[in-house]
């Protein structure tokens, strides 16, 4: 009985062709090949993967995609100081023991547009890219709106529903950051700074990281959030960077913003 490579070969000569030579190759050398096409395959698909996973956090995360290290100025000591503090909260993630060990805050204060809000948010990127940490960005004053309606029993709009959703979301985040933390505020009401502080308490439970930014000093933010809500962030492992440098946001200019002064039809 012919082989495939007999049949090929006869039908070469009744065509005029030169017989053609198969290749010889043993079982093994076979199968080595299969191997190595399905593990570039599973290679290939784990990579598509975990590029989704990352785009569906970033999409979750509600950061501003300019907050990152290549964009940020580094003109003043204190950027500097916490961009150094920064890489190595970001390296330390490479330790599972180091994640699994405790709970970490990094408090970054000082008045308005000194790139507080942009360091945390590099942060932020940095982690999601690296390690896939899933990330939530809130300005404290905005949750505390929705808080607030949450308690209007007769509205149609499910905004009671909707906070338990982003309340079981801040639980259970990798990380949180909150902006705007008692922004206008000199001191928060007692029912919030309960809130507050029972969110942070049981985020430090669960080993879960945070970053705090807000516009007081210290001795006045221990005073804006209170006693019980302070008292839960002495409990975590503390990283605290004062922003003291120049403002990094433009002035508005007279001559961009002019109105012209108003001159009726003269009638000749």
């Amino acid at each position: 009985m012919q082989n495939l490579n007999d049949k090929i070969n006869q039908l070469a000569r009744i065509l005029g062709k030169a017989p053609l030579e198969m290749p010889k190759k043993d079982f093994a050398e076979i199968r080595k090949e299969f191997a190595e096409q399905a593990n570039q395959e599973i290679k290939q698909e784990q990579q598509q993967a975990r590029k989704q996973r990352i785009l569906n956090i970033h999409g979750k995360s509600d950061l501003n995609p300019r907050w990152t290290f290549d964009t940020l100025i580094e003109d003043s000591d204190d950027v500097r100081e916490a961009i150094s503090i920064a890489q190595s909260f970001i390296a330390a993630h490479e330790d599972p023991h180091w994640r699994a060990s405790g709970s970490h805050m990094m408090i970054f204060y000082g008045d308005y547009g000194r790139g507080k809000s942009h360091i945390a948010g590099a942060i932020a990127h940095a982690l999601i890219d690296q390690f896939e940490i899933s990330v939530l960005y809130r300005q404290l004053s905005s949750l505390l709106e929705m808080r607030f309606s949450s308690f209007d029993f007769n509205a149609q709009d499910k905004i009671g529903e909707k906070f338990r959703e982003v309340q079981q979301e801040l639980l259970d985040v990798d990380l949180l950051i909150l902006d705007e933390v008692c922004v206008n505020e000199t001191q928060l009401k007692k029912n919030t700074q309960s809130w507050l502080g029972n969110l942070l308490r049981q985020r430090l439970v669960n080993n879960k990281n945070c970053i705090l930014i807000t516009n007081h000093e210290l001795a006045a933010l221990e005073h804006a959030l209170g006693p019980y809500c302070f008292e839960s962030i002495k409990e975590y492992d503390t990283y605290r960077v004062r922003f003291s440098g120049p403002s990094r946001r433009k002035a508005l200019k007279d001559d961009i913003y002019s109105v012209p002064v108003y001159q009726p039809n003269q009638i000749k």
